[in-house]
C-alpha cells in the first residue's frame, strides 16, 4: 500500500479490504486448525510466545520483543539513529502479523502469506530522527501508553464476542456482517498503533482514542 500520509492523519495506516464474494464456509469452521503451520512461523520469526487469548492476542509481544524495543530505545538515546534495515524488518514483522490475524478472525480466507501484502494493508511512515523523535522519549513511550492498554483490553475481550457472532454469520451466511467487520478493523488499528508508538517507537504521536483512520 502506497504511503498517502497527510497533516491530518496519523503515521500508522491500517486497513483490510472487505470480502467481494462470499466467504469459504469450511475453512471458517476449522479455521483454528488451518492456522496452525502459520502460527508457528510466526511464533519462529518473532522470537515470542504467541498468546493470542484476547482480541489481537498481545500483538505487541510479536511486533517487538522487550528487548528489541530496549535496543532501539538506547540506538535513538545515544546514537539518535534507527537503522532502516531494522525499521523494514520490525514493519515487516508487522504486516506479516496483520495478515495472521485477520486470517484467524475471519476477515479475510486467504491464507497468510510471508512476503505479499494480500488484502491486509499496514503502512508506517520511516522516522526522521533528527525532527521528528525526541532522544529521551522512548524510556518512557510504554509508560505514557498505558491509558491505552486498559482500553485496549476491554476493546480484545469485545472483538472476540464479535468475531465468534461473525463465525456463526459466515457459517450461515456466507458473509462477514460489515459492522462487525468494521469494529475488528478498527480494533487492529488502534492495537498497530499503540504497538508503533510504545513498542516499536517509530513515533512521538500519541495514538489517538478511536477506531477509524482519521486523528
Amino acid at each position: 500500500m502506497a504511503a498517502y500520509y497527510t497533516i491530518n492523519m496519523y503515521p500508522v495506516q491500517f486497513k483490510v479490504d472487505y470480502p467481494d464474494r462470499p466467504l469459504d464456509r469450511v475453512s471458517t469452521l476449522f479455521r483454528v486448525f488451518f492456522a496452525i503451520p502459520i502460527w508457528v512461523v510466526l511464533a519462529a520469526l518473532s522470537g515470542s510466545v504467541l498468546i493470542f487469548g484476547l482480541g489481537q492476542m498481545m500483538m505487541v509481544l510479536v511486533y517487538a520483543s522487550a528487548f528489541q524495543s530496549i535496543s532501539i530505545a538506547l540506538m535513538l538515546l545515544f546514537r539518535n539513529k534507527y537503522p532502516r534495515w531494522w525499521f523494514d524488518w520490525n514493519l515487516a514483522l508487522a504486516q506479516f502479523t496483520n495478515r495472521v490475524a485477520a486470517y484467524m478472525f475471519l476477515l479475510t480466507d486467504e491464507y497468510p502469506s510471508t512476503d505479499e501484502e494480500q488484502s491486509v494493508h499496514l503502512d508506517i511512515a520511516y522516522p526522521d530522527t533528527e525532527w521528528g523523535l525526541n532522544r529521551v522519549m522512548p524510556l518512557f513511550k510504554w509508560l505514557f501508553a498505558f491509558p491505552h492498554y486498559v482500553v485496549l483490553f476491554f476493546l480484545w475481550i469485545a472483538m472476540i464476542f464479535v468475531s465468534i457472532a461473525a463465525w456463526f454469520a459466515i457459517l450461515f451466511t456466507g458473509r462477514y456482517p460489515r459492522p462487525l467487520f468494521d469494529f475488528v478493523v478498527g480494533v487492529m488499528r488502534w492495537g498497530n498503533r499503540v504497538a508503533a508508538y510504545a513498542f516499536m517507537l517509530v513515533t512521538d504521536t500519541y495514538p489517538p482514542f478511536r477506531l477509524h483512520d482519521e486523528v
